[in-house]
This record gives structure tokens, C-alpha cells and sequence, in this order.
């Protein structure tokens, strides 16, 4: 293994950024809905390596960026592929633009792994020191991201635990930021393997890492209860499965949603007492922003069940007053009278997709329908609802959020997430989505209710598990019960505080091993 190590060490040019690439692209292979966990330990011990030798060259901090920076190309472009679904909906007017969404974001993201790289290697760390301070730089870096201009979390590292329901379990203490610290450092300690320095480090470093795992594991087991406590609140979810290609196309809509009317009113609405429905679920303004509203509402009110609520997601319109239209993504509940008791609108909207910014310069590449902006909404909300307890509803990309999926003061009782993932068919991004709105139910202590025209519905316990599921490209109904939620979690009273203590704690255990290493090197001297 040593020699691996030296052999990686030593690769330059082309050949470096391809392996560095490569390495990416195997991180991406732990992800879902892959999961194969073993190629997170290949990618990250591979990682290390590459930047304890750009600590070594003339130029430590440029050599680290273009580590990280290829490293990160790799693993946001087979990470992110699927956007290019979407602009191929419609090719001939979006097809110019799938290299811009796929290889010009994918650069512009790794530019986040590369200063964590370079920070790194500018320390000219090796060893334990640069294992820890790779897990520190790493986390910040996804926390910027995540953060910076309206911010994409999209595939945090710590979401390898996915499929792992009890290694999920840390994010209720420390969030999915710090569980992709945690996630590093145990992915990265392997690295001792190639260590020419032998020793303590060399024969524990891999040791360390199969016992953190299983450490992990059996005190997330502790945690997770046989089954979690239920409701008495029967929910329908539909999961219509309506093409992206017909879903906005005018001779269609009618059709799609009597497709849904029918899927609603199978066998047994009659016992439910809340249906929901996914974004846009309804193509057409249900207010009474136009005459067809009031009839509109009248054959919704048949999915309503008896004495319960739909909730569905549709466009909500309005005029302001110079007569200028001004729209929303919304979410509607109706009750069996047809009339709309509460609304939700969507405000952290998806640039390029609802809004263009600066649109006099960016104008071309508008995927909107129309070319009209969506407005965003006041804020998050615990929306009430007649009869039912209040929920915190996020509209498609809302739920990818960590901390940023319940409004503060306002704590609800479940979490409800209506999408529509037919943009991204059968793909890679759909399975991402659900994962990461699967931590918040984690993070939060609060079940998960998610509706999706095509793409996961599910029903997901306060421990992210998920309890029933339709699963991508079904046509369905989903009939099951709201899991109750937890007492607040700690991540959920401190939010993202938890991540910066921990990582704190894991900078002060870099000083002290660098300092405990140069100290073992001058007894030998």
C-alpha cells in the first residue's frame, strides 16, 4: 500500500487531474442511488494522499487547488448529469445549454473543493494533522456552498449514510454538515495505509476508521425504536406520473388532471382524512384570479375526503396594481366545499428554472414556462390546517435546506415536501432529492410526508425511515398513516452551531497531533 501511496504521490500533469477526477467520480458512486459505500474510503484515502504531495511542491497552495478542483469536477459531473435531462425536454430550445448546466456548473462547484484542498495543503500537513484538517475543510467548504448565492447542498457527503437508517442518526445531533465531517474523517483515516512514516499511525489509522464505523453504527441502532409512533391521521398520496414533456402542453392539462382526479378517488378516500397532492399537481390557477376558479374548485372538492382536506400544489396568480401579472408557486388545502382554507407560497425559488437573475444580461437561459418570473413567498411557515396539525411545507427543492426547513419560534408536527422530479425522469436525481429531504426528518425530529408526480413518494418516519413509499416512475396512490414527531432535536434548538463546535473540537485535535508528530520526529532526530 505504501508504494500506491508513493506512486500517487508522485503523479503529475494530466495524469494527476485524471486520477483526481476519477477519485471524484467514485465518490459520487457512494451516493445515492448507488451506494457503494466502499468507494467513499478509495476517494477520500486517494484525496489525502494527493494533497500531502501538493503540500510538498513550490507552490502548495495552487497545486492543492487543482487537486481539489478536479477531484470536484468529477464528482459534481456524475453527481449532477441529470440536469441535462431537463434541458432536453425540450432540445431543440434548451439543448445549447446542457454543457453549461453540466460541465459549467460542475466547475464552478469545485471551486469549493479546491480551497479545501488548498487550504490543506497550504498547511503542508501530512498524516493524521491533514486527515482532521481535510474533514474541517471539507465541511466549510460544503457549508459555503450550501450558503453562497441562494446556496445548493445538493449531495453533501454525509448523505452516503442514506441507505444506512442507523448511521443517519448523528444528524439529529450535529446536522448533515457535521455528519459529512464525521463522514470524512472516518472515510479519510485509511490513508495511514500509505504512510512511510509507520508507527502508531501507520497501524491504527485503518483500525480507527472500521471502529468508528461501527461505533457509529451500533449507537445509531440504540437510538432507532422498533417502529416509530403513529398518528391516528389516514393520509392519500397521489403520485400522478405525468410526463415533464405533457405536463405544461395546453391540449394535455385537462387530461392530466382528470388522470389525478381519478387516481384520488379509488376505493377508500372515504377513511382517509387528508389527500395531498405534488407541486404544480394542478396546472391551473385554482383562486379566482379568472372565472374558470370557482368550477375549478368545485371538481377538486371530489378528492377531497369527507370532513378532511386536500392539499395540492398549483400556480397562484394575481395582478398588481398597474396591472402587471405576478405569480407563485404555491400550495393550496382545500376543504369538500371547495374553498381554499390556507396557502402556501414557495420562496427559495430555483434560479434559471422560476427566476432568471439579472435577467436583462442572463434572459436566454430561462427554462420558465412563459416568460414571467415566479415571485418567492414571505418565508417559512407552520401552516394551520383545520382539524389537523400544523405542518412546515417545502416545495421541491425547499427540502434540501439542512436547518432551513422550519420557520423559527413556529415549531410544527411533520414536514410535508410536494415536488415534481419528472424534469430529471428516470435518473440519478430523483433518488438525490429524496435523500436529502429524508435528513431533514432526522435533523428536525419530525416525520416526513412527500408527494411527487413522478419521483418518491413517501411516507418517512422522525428517524428517516422511510414506512411506505411509490417508487420512480410508478402511477399511484399511497395510502398510510403520519408517523408521530419527536421532542425537538438538538440540531434542531442549535442548528448549524453543533457542526462549527465539532468542528472546533476536530481543529484543536490537528494541533495537537502536528505538534505530538514533529514532537516523535525530534526524539528521532
Amino acid at each position: 500500500m505504501t508504494a500506491l501511496a508513493e506512486r500517487i504521490r508522485g503523479l503529475a500533469g494530466w495524469r494527476r487531474w485524471a486520477l483526481a477526477a476519477c477519485l471524484g467520480v467514485a465518490a459520487t458512486g457512494a451516493l445515492p442511488p448507488l451506494h457503494l459505500i466502499p468507494l467513499v474510503f478509495v476517494a477520500f484515502t486517494g484525496l489525502v494522499w494527493l494533497i500531502e504531495a501538493a503540500g510538498d511542491a513550490p507552490r502548495p497552495v495552487r497545486a492543492g487547488f487543482l487537486d481539489g478542483w478536479w477531484f470536484g469536477v468529477g464528482h459534481f459531473l456524475t453527481g449532477l448529469y441529470w440536469l441535462a435531462h431537463a434541458l432536453l425536454i425540450d432540445a431543440a430550445q434548451f439543448g445549447w445549454m446542457v454543457p453549461f448546466a453540466t460541465f459549467g456548473l460542475s466547475s464552478l462547484l469545485a471551486v469549493f473543493t479546491g480551497v479545501a484542498t488548498a487550504c490543506v495543503a497550504a498547511t503542508r500537513a501530512r498524516g493524521l494533522t491533514a486527515v482532521l484538517l481535510l474533514a474541517v475543510a471539507w465541511t466549510a467548504a460544503e457549508w459555503l456552498r450550501g450558503h453562497v448565492l441562494t446556496g445548493f447542498p445538493w449531495n453533501l457527503i454525509g448523505t452516503v449514510w442514506a441507505s444506512w437508517p442507523a448511521m443517519m442518526q448523528p444528524a439529529a445531533l450535529v446536522g448533515l454538515y457535521g455528519l459529512s465531517l464525521i463522514t470524512v474523517l472516518v472515510v479519510a483515516l485509511p490513508a495511514s495505509l500509505g504512510s512511510a512514516r509507520g508507527g502508531a499511525w501507520r497501524r491504527a489509522g485503518a483500525a480507527s476508521a472500521a471502529v468508528l464505523v461501527i461505533a457509529g453504527w451500533a449507537a445509531g441502532s440504540l437510538r432507532l425504536p422498533e417502529q416509530a409512533l403513529r398518528t391516528d391521521i389516514q393520509l392519500r398520496l397521489v403520485q400522478p406520473n405525468v410526463p415533464q414533456s405533457l405536463k405544461w402542453d395546453p391540449a394535455q392539462r385537462e387530461a392530466n388532471l382528470r388522470k389525478t382526479l381519478a387516481l384520488t378517488t379509488a376505493p377508500g378516500l372515504d377513511t382517509r382524512v387528508l389527500t395531498i397532492w405534488p407541486e404544480t399537481a394542478v396546472p391551473f390557477v385554482v383562486t379566482d384570479f379568472n372565472s374558470n376558479g370557482p368550477a375549478l374548485r368545485e371538481a377538486l372538492a371530489s378528492a377531497t375526503p369527507p370532513g378532511g382536506l386536500l392539499l395540492t400544489g398549483a400556480p397562484r396568480a394575481e395582478r398588481d396594481p398597474e396591472s402587471r401579472l405576478a405569480l407563485w408557486n404555491s400550495l393550496h388545502a382545500l376543504d369538500p366545499s371547495g374553498q381554499i382554507v390556507a396557502t402556501y407560497d414557495k420562496f427559495h425559488l430555483v434560479p434559471f428554472g422560476e427566476y432568471v437573475p439579472f435577467r436583462s444580461v442572463l434572459g436566454r437561459f430561462n427554462l420558465n414556462v412563459g416568460t414571467v418570473d415566479f415571485l418567492p413567498g414571505p418565508g417559512l411557515q407552520a401552516l394551520s390546517l383545520p382539524g389537523l396539525p400544523p405542518a412546515s411545507p417545502l416545495i421541491c427543492y425547499e427540502a434540501i435546506f439542512p436547518g432551513r426547513v422550519v420557520a423559527p419560534g413556529a415549531r410544527p408536527e411533520w414536514l410535508l415536501n410536494v415536488t415534481n422530479d419528472a424534469w430529471f425522469g428516470l435518473s440519478s436525481g430523483p433518488y438525490q432529492h429524496f435523500a436529502a429531504a429524508r435528513f431533514r426528518a432526522v435533523e428536525e425530529g419530525l416525520p416526513l410526508i412527500r408527494a411527487a408526480n413522478n419521483g418518491i413518494s413517501a411516507i418517512v418516519d422522525p428517524y428517516g425511515r422511510v414506512t411506505a413509499a411509490l417508487d420512480l416512475g410508478e402511477t399511484g396512490i399511497l395510502d398510510g398513516t403520519l408517523p408521530a414527531s419527536l421532542a425537538p432535536t438538538l440540531y434542531s434548538r442549535f442548528g448549524d452551531t453543533m457542526a462549527a463546535v465539532l468542528g472546533l473540537l476536530t481543529l484543536a485535535g490537528a494541533f495537537f497531533s502536528r505538534r505530538l508528530f514533529r514532537s516523535q520526529a525530534s526524539n528521532i532526530v
